[in-house]
């Protein structure tokens, strides 16, 4: 039987209102034989579990949940759920950046360049590719030895002082973002800064203060931001609309934003948070560095990143995540957001994946304004669940607007001073410093000139590099393996399982030549799910034999539809009972009756799937949870569990019910497909209802079908 890890994560449904009316035999006769559109129509009324007008109580009919809407985290009962829970949470992080099965870690060529002194501390220019071809930039701040002597630094077998390491990815407006006078004047009139000279670029005087407390500090760029120009800052932070490029489907040149790189699961996010672990891989390689003493820091879109590489990388040791932990707003920009990485979860608890190990940040005046009373309390409950309650901190600050400043940064400097060991006098006071020149921040110059390929031959480039990762780490498996790794990628895509318990209303019946069809609501009242169903079966039949019938268009279609009819008749008179649901966004879930021609999308006019679907499961997983649904109720209601069971695919469906047979394995007895070849590499937009990003990643419906044996599948020639 296939095990894999699938989530339930709904909320309670009130009892539905039902109107319940008789079927006579005429109208009856129209429900088998329609084949008109008038005889169609008639056959929708007659198939109809719900009152003129009236739609499922169910709460996937709400507006799509937005980044902007509430994350709250719910702690686990005990320390062991919580480690179940924290492992699915970390495969979901990667997965959603593309980064399950991990890339190869190629080689960084990384090249340390034209070193800057100032006083305590020195500044070094730093690129280096994440992958072959895509450079990295960035300044490397190094302490002064002779500065830093009170430092607990360890030593290397040549007695070299080696210092921790902490990376501190800038956030947007860049590693070089300045205040303009009147910015500037505002910030030290306020106490948000102190030094006029060094506080007008405060994320360097971040690091430059690091390097003086004694650690080697590495600020790297942003994709499009200072010298990483190869993606423009247009297309990684501003994409509004559709590329022309981001249409044209030909093999090996795509880019992102595309249908292609959503159907793998590439992204700007996904590459950025490569360059994360790649730049951290940079830093714990450098031989004045502790590897054991590993931060990360960083404020607004890399407070994101902070909490990203907390998650899934071990080696971080202390985190400050500033500015982004929160359960209101979640990160706005495109750089921020990919597919899955928050359907279900929020980023207080992907915050948390760091636990138990120390991590602080400040609640200021904007979307972490509420983290004392949301967010902050459920951070303590779970690090005294698991470790030590003082080691995770929020430091309120109200009075600041959005920001890592002065204060804020002097927060971060205990933290770093304590959780690091450096064993300097508290308090840690920032000092002011003589600022960089335009062409000290500038990594690339003569000797060192930038890359020449950049733009859309660039992405394509990096796309084609991650899909090529993709296939070689896959292929580097065992069959165990490999059905291990795809089955876990899967399970974050169909996240859904077969509930516990339904409950099931019966609505009405009647008879037509024998046969009896029954109209009712399933209802699944942890998930405020609410699904018409129509039970089929001849009143003589005996045994517990059933069939789940699923198709593209519904319940109602399917009875009007000559071939799916048939299929139908013919599985009655071989006595098996026939459920026939309409599954989210089909038939009663619509006003007229017309399955849904698009995906239900967040009202937002920038043109980027995941803005809908890093919070949103797509309407295909959303089906698989409903089939799910019906398979239980078929083994509580009709004792398939004891009989045969059989889920029966017509048409497009498969795209969702491939799933439901691998998700319910040996439950379902046998999986009948008829002819038709879907594939999800076919579709061509993220509003298409059969939609799934990262489906091509990971087999297509090949893979699904694989998932499903040892258990049978039944193909059915038209």
């Amino acid at each position: 039987m296939i095990r894999f890890s699938w989530i339930v994560c709904f909320a309670i449904v009130a009892n539905s209102i039902v109107f319940e009316f008789c079927f006579e035999r005429t109208v009856m006769a129209q429900v088998l034989i329609a084949e008109n559109d008038a005889d169609k129509d008639q056959a929708s009324a007659a198939t109809k579990v719900l009152g003129a007008g009236e739609l499922p109580r169910d709460a996937r009919l709400k507006d799509a949940k937005t980044l902007d809407d509430h994350f709250p985290m719910q702690v686990p009962d005990n320390a062991g759920q919580w480690q179940t829970r924290s492992e699915q949470l970390r495969r979901r992080v990667l997965v959603a950046t593309g980064l399950w099965p991990m890339p190869e870690k190629t080689p960084l060529n990384a090249v340390v360049h034209t070193k800057i002194q100032r006083d305590g501390f020195s500044v070094e220019k730093v690129y280096f590719e994440s992958l072959p071809g895509h450079f990295v930039t960035g300044l490397l701040f190094r302490p002064d030895p002779d500065r830093v002597q009170d430092v607990e630094a360890g030593t290397d077998s040549s007695d070299s002082p080696r210092y921790p390491g902490v990376l501190c990815p800038h956030g947007h407006g860049g590693r070089n973002q300045a205040y303009s006078d009147a910015e500037l004047k505002s910030q030290l009139e306020i106490g948000a800064e102190h030094f006029p000279e060094s506080g007008r670029m405060p994320k360097l005087a971040r690091c430059a203060t690091l390097a003086r407390m004694g650690c080697v500090t590495f600020i790297f760029d942003m994709l499009g931001y200072g010298d990483s120009n190869q993606i423009s800052f247009e297309v990684a932070h501003r994409h509004a609309k559709a590329r022309p490029e981001e249409s044209i489907r030909t093999p090996g040149r795509w880019v992102m934003y595309s249908a292609d790189a959503d159907l793998r699961l590439q992204s700007l996010m996904g590459l950025q948070t490569w360059n994360l672990v790649r730049a951290f891989d940079f830093l714990a390689s450098l031989p004045d560095v502790d590897a054991d003493r590993l931060a990360v820091t960083g404020g607004s879109g890399g407070g994101t990143q902070s909490i990203l590489l907390g998650a899934i990388d071990d080696r971080v040791k202390v985190t400050f995540p500033n500015g982004m932990v929160s359960t209101s707003m979640q990160g706005g920009c495109y750089c921020e957001n990919c597919n899955y990485l928050r359907v279900g979860t929020g980023n207080v608890e992907l915050a948390a994946l760091v636990a138990p190990k120390p991590m602080a940040m400040t609640a200021a005046d904007d979307w972490t304004k509420d983290m004392m009373t949301d967010g902050y309390p459920e951070l303590r409950h779970l690090y005294a669940m698991i470790g030590d309650e003082a080691d995770v901190y929020c430091r309120p600050m109200l009075h600041f607007k959005h920001n890592y400043n002065y204060v804020t940064r002097a927060t971060m400097y205990q933290w770093m001073n304590k959780h690091l060991e450096l064993g300097l006098g508290e308090p840690v006071v920032e000092q002011d410093y003589v600022p960089l020149t335009e062409t000290e921040l500038v990594v690339w110059d003569t000797d060192h000139p930038a890359p020449k390929q950049s733009g859309v031959e660039h992405e394509q480039q990096v796309c084609q590099w991650f899909d090529t990762q993709t296939a070689k780490a896959i292929a580097s498996l065992d069959a165990q393996e490999r059905r291990d790794a795809l089955g876990q990628a899967w399970s974050i895509i169909f996240d859904v399982s077969i509930p516990a318990m339904v409950t099931y209303e019966r609505v009405g019946s009647g008879l037509h030549e024998g046969m009896e069809i029954e109209r009712g609501l399933l209802r699944d009242e942890i998930g405020e799910v609410e699904i018409p169903l129509l039970t089929l079966r001849s009143p003589e039949a005996k045994g517990n034999r059933v069939m789940i019938w699923t198709a593209k268009e519904g319940k109602a279609h399917s009875l009007s539809h000559a071939e799916s009819r048939d299929r139908i008749e013919s599985a009655i008179r071989d006595g098996f009972t026939v459920l026939v649901p309409d599954v989210l966004g089909q038939g009663e879930f619509t006003s007229d009756g017309h399955a849904w021609s698009k995906q239900r999308l967040v009202d937002d006019d920038r043109q980027y799937s995941a803005f809908s679907y890093a919070y949103n499961r797509p309407l295909a997983v959303e089906r698989c949870g409903d089939l799910l649904r019906v398979v239980a109720h078929a083994e509580q209601n009709h004792h398939a569990d004891q009989g045969e069971l059989v889920l029966s695919s017509s048409g497009d469906s498969i795209a969702w019910s491939a799933a439901a047979a691998a998700i319910a394995g040996e439950r379902v007895d046998d999986f009948q497909i008829d002819g038709a070849e879907f594939r999800y590499e076919h579709v061509n937009d993220y509003s298409d209802p059969m939609f799934v990003p990262g489906s091509v990643k990971y087999g297509d419906v090949d893979t699904l079908l694989e998932l499903r044996s040892p258990h049978k599948i039944t193909r059915i020639e038209n």
